[in-house]
């Protein structure tokens, strides 16, 4: 009889279907949020951990000789000690490409905001900036059609492609560059290629060694002044700081982010603040894969993963 138990379901959000991962368990036991300390009580007598962002480390998991099986709400397996879950004989599963419709979705309404310079012209009306012009229309922030411009796009994976995909519908030329940290054994050109011929750039690779700060403040004055710079990929592979200096000074043509380095942002963030300034910036709260059908569909490959898993 395999019992399992889902340490912090509330990440899935609101009104997500769990019957498929019910149908694979004899019992399943939900916890809306759980911590680091209280996990390892919670799962005293599971077999199975189904987690999103709860820390199973070394010591958790040394508490738990019951425990065969750890399925990640997420592709990301950085919260689970993976040598202490194999040196125990725990698998470990996870689910890959839930979200790319919806994160290149929300990768484009970036893209098309900053385009058009949406922050500003929001800022212009809500100041009754309109309602006081002597023209039927506000043309103060120039704006991009995207058609013929060069979009440069780091990480082919899925979710890079997806995005490459949409921008080609948009009648952008598209470019996919070379790993970075493998340059070397890599064909395609090299980001510091690339980059200053890039209208739009836009990130979708892990954060490693490599990419950290892959975009600083060398990268941003070697590229074009009105570039528009998206990052959706995770904090910290821009320089968040340099950026913002970039586009207070006209070095940047816009900035749109959808992860910081620290999640949620207990401590502020300098691009929290600059907000409030008259900038062509947009960031959104990590939310790029919240589409209903996103996270359903974590439950599905969830499903799949409980179902292919046999205990040893």
């Amino acid at each position: 009889m395999t019992h399992a138990v889902m340490l912090d379901a509330q990440s899935l959000g609101p009104a997500v279907d769990l019957t498929p991962v019910r149908q694979q368990v004899d019992r399943l036991t939900v916890y809306d949020k759980s911590t680091a300390q209280n996990a390892a009580g919670r799962l005293a007598d599971a077999d199975i951990a189904i987690v999103n962002k709860v820390v199973l480390n070394a010591q958790t998991l040394a508490a738990l000789p019951q425990l065969k099986l750890i399925c990640v709400l997420a592709t990301g397996l950085n919260n689970v000690d993976l040598d202490a879950a194999r040196e125990r004989r725990i698998a470990v599963k996870n689910v890959a490409g839930y979200g790319t419709r919806s994160v290149s979705q929300h990768t484009m309404m970036l893209m098309l905001a900053l385009a058009h310079r949406l922050p500003r012209y929001q800022r212009d009306v809500a100041g009754g900036e309109w309602q006081r012009s002597d023209f039927f229309c506000l043309q103060d922030h120039p704006t991009l059609e995207l058609t013929g411009k060069h979009l440069v796009v780091v990480g082919q994976g899925e979710l890079g492609r997806a995005v490459g995909r949409l921008a080609q519908a948009f009648g952008m030329r598209v470019s996919f560059c070379a790993r970075p940290g493998n340059n070397a054994d890599d064909a395609r050109p090299t980001l510091d290629a690339l980059l200053p011929q890039a209208d739009v750039l836009s990130l979708h690779c892990p954060l490693t060694d490599a990419t950290r700060h892959l975009i600083d403040e060398d990268a941003l004055r070697r590229a074009k002044s009105s570039l528009l710079l998206i990052n959706c990929a995770r904090g910290g592979i821009i320089d968040e700081h340099a950026a913002l200096s970039a586009l207070r000074e006209g070095r940047l043509g816009g900035l749109g982010v959808d992860t910081l380095p620290q999640e949620p942002p207990c401590d502020g963030h300098a691009l929290l603040d600059a907000l409030e300034e008259p900038l062509n910036l947009i960031v959104t709260p990590h939310n790029a894969w919240i589409t209903p059908e996103a996270r359903q569909k974590i439950v599905a490959l969830t499903a799949e993963n409980l179902a292919a898993w046999r205990p040893s």
